[in-house]
């Protein structure tokens, strides 16, 4: 399938999370794309605000856009998403990989989450398969499965770009851990591969940028910039070669400031579990090694 049409991309930074939220738009009919939406939340506070959200929602409101889908690369684990918010305010439609299932199932068990909370995907509106295709307006789009960092992975290609969620980051971050459960290094490899085999101009548009070195911000980068530069992958850097130092970095990193709220909301299409019995919504925390 040939991409020959140009999105016009809007990048949105929360420094917080060092997260790119993307507005996606076809100039031809004002059709537009949020992915990876940002809520803004204090976890010491337990408060959330929309901020972020905010300045996007403005944006479609102020152009006269009309938003067709809130697209979630992933189930992200370090920051919540605000889908459900912007798509009260602006309609669409929620959508992650199919494999949304399978992460159900695996943070449901650690989160305990009693019956209510249905594993079948149903949280969202479209459940993508790997190769399906959609269009922004005009602009077809195709979902590209990229398991490896988490199960339900998803790389969006709209017209000349590629959005990557965490699979890639900026040449010089290298690419994403695979060590969260359901991850795995040798995967992640072999899903980047199908990324680097797409043309070389192809924009890639990564969903974190961490800074290294402490330069500016970035979130925009090529094909060829990955397959030729990237730390951690690029100058046909061997599968096993890869993983020793895939895996040999995760050993050291640490979680997540907000993982444990985030998988909760996020694998709930960014709804917040239901109140319980004194009307308000609490998130959950495991404590482990307590038990003799």
């Amino acid at each position: 399938m040939a991409f020959t049409q140009s999105p016009e991309v809007h990048p949105y930074y929360d420094a917080l999370t060092n997260t790119v939220c993307y507005l996606v738009i076809d100039a031809e009919t004002n059709a537009c794309g949020v992915i990876d939406s940002v809520l803004n939340f204090d976890y010491a506070a337990g408060a959330i605000s929309y901020e972020q959200a905010d300045s996007i929602i403005s944006e479609i409101a102020g152009r006269g856009l009309k938003l067709q889908w809130l697209i979630e690369t992933h189930v992200h684990a370090d920051h919540l998403s605000a889908a459900p918010y912007i798509q009260e305010k602006c309609g669409g439609e929620i959508i992650i990989s199919k494999e949304i299932t399978a992460v159900q199932n695996i943070f449901g068990k650690v989160f305990n989450a009693g019956t209510e909370f249905e594993r079948d995907g149903s949280q969202f509106d479209k459940l993508l398969s790997d190769g399906d295709e959609y269009a922004i307006g005009t602009i077809k789009a195709r979902a590209m499965h990229t398991p490896g960092h988490t199960p339900a992975c998803m790389a969006h290609i709209i017209g000349d770009a590629v959005f990557v969620g965490d699979t890639l980051f900026m040449p010089d971050g290298g690419t994403a851990r695979a060590d969260f459960p359901g991850g795995d290094a040798r995967t992640l490899y072999r899903s980047i591969q199908k990324i680097l085999a797409l043309p070389d101009e192809t924009r890639v548009f990564v969903c974190h940028d961490y800074q290294p070195g402490g330069r500016e911000v970035a979130w925009e980068t090529t094909v060829k910039d990955q397959r030729l530069s990237n730390i951690h992958i690029g100058g046909d850097v061997s599968e096993d070669a890869f993983v020793k130092k895939r895996e040999a970095r995760d050993s050291a990193l640490q979680m997540p400031k907000l993982i444990m709220p985030s998988i909760q909301v996020n694998m709930r299409a960014g709804h917040m579990p239901a109140p319980e019995d004194n009307g308000d919504t609490y998130l959950k925390v495991p404590v482990t090694g307590l038990r003799s």
